[in-house]
């Protein structure tokens, strides 16, 4: 599943593809999870032109002229394709033509993958958002919840999933298993620094790496959340508990609070 470093790097690279482009023709051949009818989006955004393409949370968001706003949120196996003249890419859930002859695809083969035309703002911060600070997180973190739970839970903050909150975490010294209510100031403070190193880092990482990508997810350079690494940059010993199908990959090093 893409996260939110991945989603950057989507974010401008199909900015750059499809920028001033005039979208002619939206299909959408898997309907079930559109928000609207299919006949209502094709009225709001065939003809008009691309603003601008960015993430939001864990969605990539299309605004055109008029300031509608097309939402793809990838789930777990979603995927986007550039193509020409036609589309040949299977489980297809909406595909956009633009003016120029190319287009993109979105596929799901488990049929999940989430378009919404116009979504409804969140209340939550995005986690790269400049507010989401020591005081905002302090806010945060009045819960009894373990402070992993809490990071994933999109109604409180956006965009980080399960593999960089375990990253984020061992780079802020926090055992994933804490009670947030109980983390000290000085490691929200760190918490809050860590979040903003470790996602802008693999944002850059995977730039470096690929360039181009508008799919796909990279991450052989995570340095805990890695099925190939025995060992954290300090000598800590990964360890793996798995609860409710969900890996968390932390070490011995990270500091228990409850």
């Amino acid at each position: 599943m893409p996260e939110l470093p991945d989603l950057q790097v989507f974010s401008h690279n199909l900015n750059t593809l499809l920028k001033e482009k005039k979208l002619e023709k939206i299909a959408v051949p898997v309907a079930k999870k559109l928000n609207v009818p299919v006949a209502t989006l094709k009225k709001k955004l065939e003809g008009q032109a691309v603003k601008k393409v960015y993430r939001d949370g864990k969605e990539l968001h299309i605004q055109f002229g008029k300031d509608d706003v097309l939402a793809l949120h990838l789930m777990m196996h979603g995927n986007l394709y550039r193509y020409e003249d036609k589309n040949a890419n299977k489980h297809t859930i909406l595909e956009m033509e633009f003016n120029d002859g190319t287009g993109i695809a979105l596929t799901d083969w488990q049929g999940q993958a989430t378009p919404t035309l116009n979504p409804d703002p969140s209340e939550a911060p995005d986690a790269l958002a400049d507010d989401v600070d020591f005081a905002r997180l302090k806010l945060l973190l009045q819960k009894k919840a373990a402070i992993k739970n809490l990071m994933l839970d999109q109604k409180v903050i956006r965009g980080i999933g399960n593999a960089y909150a375990d990253e984020i975490l061992w780079d802020a010294g926090i055992s994933p298993f804490s009670i947030s209510q109980k983390i000290p100031d000085t490691k929200i403070k760190a918490l809050a620094k860590s979040i903003r190193k470790v996602l802008t880092d693999a944002e850059k990482q995977i730039r470096k790496a690929d360039p181009d990508r508008i799919t796909g997810e990279r991450r052989d350079f995570l340095v805990i959340h890695n099925a190939k690494k025995k060992q954290s940059p300090t000598g800590g010993e990964i360890l793996i508990k798995v609860t409710g199908g969900r890996k968390t990959y932390y070490t011995e090093e990270q500091e228990m609070f409850e």
